[in-house]
């Protein structure tokens, strides 16, 4: 087949290794980290931007290298098949299935996961104006605070947007045998280390996005959703769902 791929940078090297041994033909298009950051409807609209721009003659379906990620994928529809990974995030995409992620989640709850793909382009949702963090006030000095609302109101929200990290115990650097990077593993060692929270090395798969571009597409792990129907967000463990387009 003939595919195209719309994808976040964070998998960059895992999609370029996956692509360079599939059986398939796959044309790449990467996208910037962090659109999951700017909130549903834009993160969707961007997307659903580079779905229109593929040429439907030219394919035999349109792949995403994305999950759910905050429902950004909601509502996307295109003319030819289109293939979503069942997916929250990317980090089900590295660990290799959604069950894997589940059950780490399950046991470790506080996990902040680092990968190549992260550390290499980690640019702070803080950095950008148009993320839901910063509209929230979240990228604010106590100095920005003060002058704008107040020394009482500045510690007050100091405590409830400032401190992101108080919700994590642990870092996770999940190592997907891809190059030799040890530096990035000691590079998160060192982070964990700092913050005092745990670390542990994991073993990432790059099974979930072999698969992907293999079209091996079993309806376990994958949504193929035919012309006439849009992406929705399921509660169940199918993560994704399909409905008729509006």
């Amino acid at each position: 087949m003939h595919l195209k791929l719309i994808a976040c940078e964070i998998l960059f090297r895992e999609i370029c290794f996956c692509a360079a041994r599939c059986r398939n033909i796959v044309d790449i298009t990467f996208l910037e980290k962090g659109l999951h950051d700017i909130g549903e409807c834009k993160m969707s609209a961007k997307l659903q931007a580079e779905i229109d721009k593929v040429d439907a003659g030219a394919y035999d379906a349109i792949v995403l290298g994305y999950g759910l990620c905050n429902n950004g994928i909601r509502g996307l529809h295109a003319e030819i098949p289109l293939v979503v990974p069942r997916a929250h995030d990317c980090i089900t995409l590295l660990l290799g299935s959604k069950e894997r992620y589940q059950a780490y989640f399950n046991a470790h709850p506080g996990t902040y996961f680092a990968s190549t793909g992260w550390l290499e382009r980690d640019k702070p949702s803080m950095d950008n104006e148009a993320s839901t963090t910063s509209q929230l006030g979240m990228n604010k000095t106590y100095e920005d605070y003060v002058a704008e609302y107040g020394e009482e109101n500045a510690q007050y929200f100091m405590e409830v947007l400032g401190d992101w990290t108080r919700h994590y115990d642990r870092l996770a650097y999940i190592d997907m045998h891809i190059g030799d990077f040890e530096h990035y593993a000691a590079e998160t060692k060192q982070r964990a280390k700092e913050r005092g929270w745990e670390f542990e090395r994991i073993d990432g798969s790059t099974d979930l996005l072999m698969r992907l571009l293999d079209g091996e597409w079993n309806e376990e792990d994958f949504l193929v959703l035919e012309p006439g129907r849009r992406v929705i967000a399921t509660t169940d463990e199918h993560v994704i769902g399909a409905a008729p387009a509006e």
